[in-house]
């Protein structure tokens, strides 16, 4: 954000926040229509993962043109369009879970096969799987660039998160009207690890939510981890106390927002038709508090800056309103213990107005072995903003766990041509 819009942010921040109260009384008194266009800001910013406040930047192009610029961004980047084996998977309340899974290449598996076996001592070992899980309002292509560059490399599985991408609607928020719960994603991903990870040896990676899914399994399943789970890498997650999280505002602005937003979020879910059309009105003030809470450095790309507006404007503001409550609930800072002395890596943006950095190194504090990686220049999306640093630092893990030869790296960042992203990766 440039210095020269600094007052000018301030001031939509403010009000930003007087918006929310007024779309709290509008919608205490059923005023609909007039709510969702105000509410509009407020559900932007948690579809962001903020959950409070706006602070954008004064627009100074034509809408038209911008609309113009989205159309050419979408046919342009390739990004999130890698697919794997599909299955799927049930929790515990019958909601299906879309998992796909990318395979070894049979000739980098066969050069791995005197490692694995020196590191699990198996005659014919399982290999390592890696399980991707993404954050609030993402799916699983949010790990693109990760994805491509570990393709054929090492078997991997991406899943979508209950309500999110091609998963279905959670049964128990349908049927029930309740809230989703951390404990309920950590079963959650116990389910897809039984269906599509039978058996051998596993890295389990989390981003944000993902990363607090990670946990509640650990938590939950304390001998899964203990008897299968070889790795962790923890990327722009907390362990609790989200609820102090300032998000980059005044403390009073904080406050004011955190007061309304509960309630303006669950009602404007019962009205979640209405509300979609309010965000479609309003999508270049979601495309400019969606850049802010996601990414740091002025180099993004703009074809990922859109894929990232794509992945959080697709989730339904019912679905926002369903997850909110978990993350004020979420403490599993006693679950960390249950990976202790794994190899383990915490990695986060020093800019990420979501999960503060200062989260991370919490979670480092309580596991002195962990590899703390701190990026500079990085917002929320780290791994969509600077997705060669934290493919390099997964390498680096699975190098540490035997997935991969202790030498290796991997090519292709998730290269946007035909010719690379589809094909599998290499170790060297």
């Amino acid at each position: 954000m440039s210095e020269s819009n600094a007052e000018a942010v301030a001031d939509v921040a403010a009000a930003a926040v007087a918006s929310a109260a007024e779309a709290a009384t509008e919608v205490a008194v059923g005023g609909w229509r007039r709510a969702t266009g105000i509410a509009g800001a407020a559900v932007g910013v948690v579809a962001a993962g903020a959950a409070a406040g706006v602070a954008i930047e004064r627009l100074t192009v034509g809408r038209g043109m911008r609309q113009k610029a989205r159309l050419a961004l979408d046919s342009a980047g390739p990004y999130g369009g890698l697919r794997g084996t599909p299955g799927r998977a049930h929790a515990d309340d019958g909601t299906e879970l879309y998992y796909e899974v990318d395979d070894v290449d049979p000739e980098t598996e066969s050069a791995l096969t005197r490692r694995r076996r020196r590191l699990f001592g198996r005659k014919a070992p399982a290999p390592v799987t890696v399980v991707f899980s993404h954050g609030y309002c993402l799916n699983q292509d949010s790990w693109h660039f990760q994805r491509a560059a570990l393709r054929g490399v090492v078997r991997t599985v991406h899943w979508d998160q209950r309500s999110h991408g091609r998963s279905a609607r959670g049964v128990s928020q349908v049927r029930d009207d309740r809230p989703v719960t951390i404990e309920e994603l950590g079963r959650d991903l116990k389910a897809v690890i039984d269906a599509a990870v039978p058996e051998g040896p596993i890295v389990l990676v989390g981003h944000s939510m993902g990363g607090m899914t990670v946990m509640a399994l650990a938590d939950a399943f304390p001998g899964l981890v203990r008897e299968r789970v070889v790795g962790v890498a923890l990327v722009g997650t907390s362990s609790g106390r989200l609820g102090e999280v300032n998000f980059g505002l005044p403390v009073a602005g904080v406050n004011a927002v955190r007061r309304v937003l509960p309630g303006v979020l669950k009602a404007l879910g019962q009205r979640a038709e209405l509300v979609e059309k309010g965000r479609r009105a309003t999508a270049d003030l979601f495309a400019g508090i969606i850049k802010r809470y996601s990414f740091a450095s002025r180099e993004v790309d703009p074809a990922v800056a859109r894929f990232a507006e794509r992945m959080i404007e697709s989730t339904p503001i019912d679905v926002v309103a369903e997850y909110y409550p978990a993350f004020t609930d979420h403490d599993k800072t006693a679950a960390l213990a249950h990976f202790a002395g794994l190899p383990l890596l915490v990695l986060a943006g020093v800019r990420d107005l979501v999960t503060p950095s200062e989260h991370s190194e919490a979670i480092a504090d309580l596991l002195p072995e962990a590899e703390l990686v701190l990026v500079p220049d990085a917002g929320h999306l780290v791994m969509l903003e600077h997705p060669e640093l934290v493919t390099d630092r997964l390498a680096d893990l699975l190098a540490r766990v035997g997935a991969v030869p202790a030498a290796a790296t991997v090519d292709g960042y998730g290269s946007t041509s035909t010719s690379s992203s589809a094909g599998p990766g290499r170790a060297r």
